[in-house]
């Protein structure tokens, strides 16, 4: 039976970070470790999750679709 904590245990997972030290999630990443954890979404309803809880992310998808990559950012511009 899935849990609803469940849901940010799998988005904590689904960050990767990259050689650079950028921080990034994506739409594919995040569908796999919520399924690991017994959710079914598709991607439409991951990518609203990501937008409505996460917002310290932002889309810089270079493609259109449901298959989205979202980056960390600092929104007080680094300070």
């Amino acid at each position: 039976m899935p849990r609803l904590y469940e849901i940010e245990t799998a988005c904590r997972a689904a960050i990767v970070i990259e050689p650079n030290g950028r921080r990034t999630i994506t739409t594919r990443r995040f569908l796999e470790e919520l399924e690991k954890v017994n959710w079914h979404w598709s991607p439409r309803q991951a990518n609203q999750w990501i937008e409505g809880y996460v917002t310290t992310f932002r889309d810089v998808s270079t493609q259109e679709g449901d298959d989205r990559t979202f980056q960390l950012y600092n929104p007080n511009g680094g300070l």
